[in-house]
């Protein structure tokens, strides 16, 4: 989507409002003990009060309202019986529908008080390579920039990328043009940001994987190949002259 007035902007912004409140309200509720599907029953009943409709249900009949990835799930986790433990790392992933207005926008979360070092860092670094990545939105700025600075970031740190979940645009639906838009170094990349072009950057930082592969549990959660622990953080943003507009900011 391309924003032309500041009518569609208000609209985008709203959307993507109430998906980070979605989030805010799950991490907040979250603790040892409950399961998964609970916690997707929260998200849900807030999105309902809010008039808004999850966009993996509305879009591709997924199995909840929202994606909850656990430990070893690196996105699309389906809600269900699975219990969330002290020192579980989780990634909350919430996209939504509301007056024709597509949100997208996602966060991984440490459980307790018991989160190892390495994940902790994990953690902060994850938000600190989209960011990094967010930094480099503006009109006339190529989209391979994104890419390139997160990828510097995880060399220097010494973290991998997972190569085939991309950013995305979004707005008048959940997944548009510009389409699979690198969270990596990617040579091929000759894209130019225009004003306005509306996408999300989500990039998926990880202690070595390299890829997000399924496996036979079911036919939507991902897994990190080689497994190892992976972050995603997310937001949708806008394209300006004077650099990103980011929607899905909770305030």
């Amino acid at each position: 989507m391309v924003v032309t007035s500041e009518a569609e902007l208000e609209g985008l912004r709203h959307i993507g409002q109430i998906c980070a409140r979605t989030i805010q309200v799950m991490a907040d509720a979250m603790e040892p003990g409950m399961t998964t599907r609970d916690l997707d029953a929260i998200g849900r009943d807030y999105l309902d009060r809010q008039g808004a409709v999850s966009a993996p249900e509305f879009c591709y009949e997924f199995p909840g309202a929202t994606c909850i990835s656990v430990n070893e799930e690196v996105a699309h986790g389906v809600p269900g019986d699975r219990v969330i433990a002290e020192g579980d790392l989780i990634n909350i992933d919430v996209s939504a529908l509301k007056d024709g207005y597509y949100g997208d926008t996602g966060a991984s979360f440490g459980v307790g008080g018991a989160i190892l070092p390495r994940t902790a860092r994990l953690l902060r670094d994850g938000k600190r390579a989209m960011w990094l990545g967010i930094n480099q939105v503006r009109t006339g700025n190529r989209l391979a920039a994104i890419g390139d600075a997160i990828g510097k970031f995880a060399r220097k740190n010494r973290y991998t990328l997972i190569r085939n979940l991309a950013s995305h645009g979004v707005g008048r639906s959940l997944h548009e043009e510009p389409s699979e838009i690198a969270t990596w170094p990617d040579k091929h990349e000759k894209r130019i940001m225009e004003e306005g072009q509306v996408f999300t950057v989500e990039p998926f930082l990880s202690l070595g994987a390299v890829f997000a592969d399924d496996a036979e549990t079911d036919t939507w959660t991902l897994y990190g190949e080689p497994r190892a622990l992976t972050v995603q953080f997310e937001h949708t943003v806008v394209v300006t002259r004077n650099g990103p507009v980011v929607l899905t900011l909770a305030d």
